[in-house]
């Protein structure tokens, strides 16, 4: 028998350091790992394949415990480059199988050693699927993660926890991982497998993105497209943004309720899409841009989040494989004449895309960032800066 036959049987036979308490009383028990403690979060699932490393750092899921789906998590290791935040803001997560060894030639660390750095609390050994199938068909519950070695664990108090926790409804977590200081992007482009992440030296145009919770690959597009991006806080004013000489503004992803953001992004935006500077929001971006068009957001059952997502392109009768992650969406009904709805889910049908009908003004609910995800949608950082160019060039003469 091999060591790592050894590891395996010895996991099997431990008893439970891990549980899963939700708010209905259900207990989910297995084997704790990542950091020892106890938090609290919305429980959600995610059905990507790979890219586990970037979507536990994704400020997106701030609030938030994960469930993936995919058994087999961990086994490429993590490392310092693919973080999507500085911090990880993530609650939790839950995996089905144990983790193997990396195998990977950029890993630095296991997965479990990850976790243990940045301070969330793992849980492996349990039944995902169960858990999945009861989000499924009851939504997103309220839920309580703890790891503790000597198994011991006051399931009366979790269960408390969980149920006192107010949820996501109402809750505005983008000026918690919103940047407190205002920045220029370092420039790192998208990854390449031949020269890794290589610097842009061309700044052709000044973008200024409004931080709800910026993923860094985001980032990263915009320095393929020659960009200089200068990052500001999710509170910063039109004023303060326009001081900035923007050629255009992105409305970044987030975390939390868009109807709590908005009470201080709406205005903001309001006043930036008077000026007609071009404008592109993604994910909470989206749904924040909707706020300021007069429309409605609320709170979905399940959310989307995977990176198979389909989506159906309504300009151009074309399909897209997309990667998600949210669990808001813009009510259609409440949509007014002059806004375009561009693209839908065609899991749900539910608003993926619209754009003003006189005015360089879109956004998507999905991430055309795709990191982890098919790449599908790159053409929407494409057709930015073709607004950008034209705004640009009316600047100069």
């Amino acid at each position: 028998m091999n060591k790592k036959q050894k590891n395996k049987i010895a996991i099997k036979n431990q008893f439970p350091t891990g549980i899963l308490v939700l708010d209905n009383k259900l207990v989910f028990r297995g084997i704790g790992l990542g950091y020892e403690g106890t938090s609290t979060g919305e429980v959600c699932f995610n059905t990507s394949l790979t890219g586990y490393q970037e979507i536990i750092s994704d400020p997106s899921y701030a609030g938030q415990i994960i469930n993936f789906t995919f058994p087999h998590i961990g086994n490429v290791g993590t490392n310092n480059e693919d973080l999507e935040a500085d911090k990880v803001w993530t609650k939790g997560a839950i995996f089905n199988s144990e983790i193997t060894s990396p195998s990977n030639y950029r890993a630095l660390k296991t997965l479990d050693d990850w976790l243990k750095k940045n301070k969330i609390v793992g849980l492996t050994g349990l039944d995902t699927r169960s858990l999945t199938n009861f989000i499924r068909d009851k939504g997103a519950p309220k839920g309580t993660i703890s790891n503790n070695k000597n198994g011991k664990f006051n399931i009366k108090k979790l269960i408390n926890m969980s149920v006192k926790w107010p949820g996501l409804n109402g809750l505005d977590l983008a000026k918690e991982v919103s940047t407190t200081t205002n920045y220029i992007w370092k420039g790192f482009k998208t990854w390449k497998k031949e020269v890794g992440y290589e610097k842009n030296t061309k700044l052709k145009f000044k973008i200024v993105a409004i931080d709800y919770g910026i993923k860094k690959n985001i980032l990263r597009y915009f320095s393929d497209f020659s960009c200089e991006v200068k990052v500001v806080s999710c509170k910063s004013t039109a004023a303060e943004i326009m001081k900035l000489k923007p050629d255009g503004i992105f409305l970044s992803n987030g975390p939390g309720d868009p109807a709590a953001t908005g009470r201080y992004a709406i205005k903001t935006i309001q006043k930036l899409i008077k000026l007609n500077l071009p404008i592109f929001g993604i994910c909470l971006g989206h749904q924040i841009l909707a706020l300021a068009l007069n429309a409605k957001t609320k709170k979905m059952k399940l959310g989307h989040r995977g990176a198979n997502h389909p989506v159906k392109n309504l300009i151009n009768n074309s399909v897209e494989i997309t990667s998600q992650n949210h669990g808001f969406v813009v009510i259609e009904k409440s949509l007014s004449k002059n806004i375009q709805i561009t693209h839908k889910s065609l899991f749900d049908d539910t608003i993926e895309g619209i754009k003003l009908k006189n005015k360089p003004v879109f956004s998507v609910q999905y991430h055309p960032e795709a990191n982890p995800g098919p790449q599908d949608s790159q053409y929407l950082f494409s057709n930015f800066i073709q607004d950008v160019k034209k705004h640009a060039k009316k600047k100069r003469h």
